[in-house]
């Protein structure tokens, strides 16, 4: 009998495809479009607890816009910002900071399904069936659980010192943490791209 085995969200290592990664929810600023060729840099953050993890994930942020994004750690550090937010506002915006995307996971759903077993095919005549299911039992069905990760991502304008973006995306079973929020920042930039927010 097989059995599938779902891999801590926390381990590294990225699978050969991606999870099917979804726009669940997004809302923009109507009277704000991006052009990224006016932008000279901005933050990318992944509220993550897992160092590695949310180290992993600023990178392949930051990939997307090379020389543009620069991941939170290498600014912030390990700082919690809750009394030194004021600070930092000053200090990204005097040094030309345009705006901040902030990536979190929101909740995980978990859900039962039923996956149905395999059984020996039939035959024709009983000499057929007998040669054919006499090695191959069946395989019994068994229930598995699916998990759904729902990501919240946010883009703030620090000039204008608003939210201009934000999203909620779902993901289902991903096999490491690093693939989650990777499939995630592809999805969110593809759907900015997509509705004209980000050109």
């Amino acid at each position: 009998m097989k059995k599938y085995v779902l891999v801590s969200l926390i381990a590294l290592g990225f699978a050969a495809c991606g999870p099917s990664t979804k726009i669940v929810n997004s809302w923009r600023d109507p009277q704000v479009t991006v052009d990224t060729s006016e932008i000279h840099k901005f933050v990318v953050a992944a509220l993550i607890r897992n160092e590695t993890v949310r180290r992993n994930t600023e990178d392949q942020m930051a990939a997307m816009y090379p020389g543009k994004a620069v991941q939170s750690y290498v600014i912030f550090g390990l700082t919690e910002l809750k009394e030194n937010d004021e600070f930092y506002a000053q200090k990204l915006k005097g040094e030309g900071y345009d705006g901040m995307v902030i990536m979190r996971l929101v909740k995980v759903d978990k859900d039962q399904r039923y996956v149905p077993g395999s059984y020996p095919a039939y035959y024709g005549t009983w000499r057929g069936y007998y040669g054919y299911a006499w090695p191959n039992y069946y395989d019994p069905g068994y229930y598995t659980t699916d998990k759904t990760y729902y990501v919240e991502v946010n883009v703030y304008s620090l000039k204008r010192d608003k939210l201009i973006w934000s999203g909620i995306t779902s993901t289902i079973n991903p096999t490491s943490g690093d693939q989650l929020f990777g499939a995630v920042a592809k999805a969110v930039n593809t759907k900015m791209k997509e509705e004209g927010f980000v050109k």
